[in-house]
C-alpha cells in the first residue's frame, strides 16, 4: 500500500454503475476520503448516492472505473475489506420476532472483533429496550438498532446510508454526537443524508451529486463560497426602495422586494452590510427584521439542482 492509500482509506476514480436496462446511475465520479474524516454524499433522489455507496461496500461490481478501500478492491477482495467496515443500510430488515438483544447476538455471530452488545446498545440509547421485540420498536428505535449493529465490529470505516431518517430531533442530535466521537477516535465515516443541516454540521468534506455526477465537492465552506450571502429587512414607514443607496455601489448582485421586505444578495457581505447600516444611521431609522447571513449549504444544494435543470 502506497502513502496515498494509507492517508486516503477510500479512493474512487472515474467510477461508473450501469443497471441492466442500460441506465447509468453513476457516471464517472472521482473522490477520496481521508483516514479519520467524515465525508458526506448529498444529492436529490436518484442522484446516485446509494448506488455509489453499494459499490464502496463491495455489494456490486463497477461497470467502469476503480474503487479502493484500504487499498483493496471491496468487491474482489471482500473477505479482506468487510471485517474492517461497518454498514448501516437504509433498511435493516431484521427478524421482527427477535428481541433487540437477540438481534445483536445474531449479528455478532456474523461479525469479527465484536464489541460487547450491551455496550453498543447503551451507546446508541437502546439499553432500556434490550428485551423488546424488533416489531415493537418505533421507526427511530429501529434506526438506532441499525446503527448499533454497524458498530458491533468496531469498524475502521463506517458507511451510513441516511442514518437519521425517522429519528426525532433528540435522536438526530444524539446520533450526530456519536458520529463526532467516532471520528475523534479515528473512525472514517462516509454518510449519505437528505438533511443538509446534518451534512453542514458533521462533514469535514462533502460532495453534491446530481444525475450520477459530482457537481461540486470540498469543505462546506468551500462549497458555499461561490454562493451569495443575503441581507433582508423591512423598509421603515414612509420609505420606499428608491430611497435606498445605489445597490450597485453596495455590491448587491441581485435583489427582491416583497411588499416592504427587501432581500439583497451579495458576494461582499461586509461591504453591503456596512452600506445598508450607514444609510439607516444617516436616515435615523431602525431596520426591523434585519437578518444577515452567509450562504447556506441548502442554498448551494438547491442552486446546483436548479442550474442543472435549466441547463437540461
Amino acid at each position: 500500500m502506497d502513502s496515498d492509500e494509507q492517508e486516503h482509506v477510500i479512493q474512487v476514480t472515474d467510477l461508473r454503475r450501469v443497471y441492466g436496462t442500460g441506465f447509468e446511475a453513476v457516471r464517472g465520479i472521482t473522490f477520496s476520503v481521508a483516514r479519520g474524516e467524515v465525508f458526506a454524499l448529498l444529492g436529490t433522489n436518484g442522484a446516485g448516492k446509494t448506488s455509489t455507496v453499494e459499490l464502496l461496500e463491495g455489494l456490486a461490481r463497477p461497470a467502469g472505473g476503480r474503487v479502493r478501500v484500504f487499498g483493496r478492491d471491496p468487491y474482489r477482495e471482500r473477505a479482506a475489506v468487510r471485517p474492517r467496515t461497518g454498514v448501516m443500510l437504509q433498511e435493516g430488515g431484521f427478524p421482527a420476532d427477535l428481541t433487540v438483544t437477540e438481534t445483536a447476538r445474531m449479528w455478532a455471530g456474523c461479525t469479527s472483533g465484536v464489541r460487547p452488545g450491551a455496550e453498543v446498545l447503551e451507546r446508541v440509547g437502546l439499553a432500556g429496550k434490550s428485551g423488546v421485540r424488533v416489531k415493537q420498536l418505533s421507526g427511530g428505535e429501529r434506526r438506532r438498532l441499525d446503527l448499533a449493529l454497524a458498530l458491533l465490529g468496531d469498524p475502521e470505516v463506517l458507511f451510513l446510508d441516511e442514518p437519521t431518517t425517522g429519528l426525532d430531533a433528540e435522536g438526530r442530535r444524539d446520533t450526530w454526537e456519536l458520529v463526532r466521537s467516532l471520528r475523534d477516535t479515528g473512525t472514517t465515516v462516509l454518510l449519505t443524508t437528505h438533511y443538509l443541516e446534518e451534512a453542514e454540521d458533521l462533514a469535514d468534506r462533502l460532495a453534491i451529486m446530481h444525475e450520477g455526477r459530482i457537481a461540486v465537492s470540498g469543505t462546506p465552506a468551500e462549497v458555499t463560497a461561490d454562493r451569495p450571502a443575503g441581507i433582508s429587512f423591512r423598509l421603515p414607514a414612509g420609505y420606499f426602495p428608491g430611497d435606498l443607496p445605489s445597490l450597485a455601489e453596495l455590491g448587491v448582485c441581485a435583489h427582491e422586494i416583497n411588499g416592504r421586505t427587501v432581500r439583497l444578495s451579495t458576494h461582499e457581505l461586509q461591504r453591503t452590510a456596512t452600506g445598508v447600516l450607514a444609510w439607516a444611521e444617516r436616515a435615523g431609522v431602525e431596520l426591523h427584521g434585519l437578518d444577515m447571513r452567509s450562504a447556506s449549504l441548502e442554498e448551494a444544494f438547491f442552486g446546483i439542482a436548479g442550474e442543472r435543470e435549466v441547463a437540461a
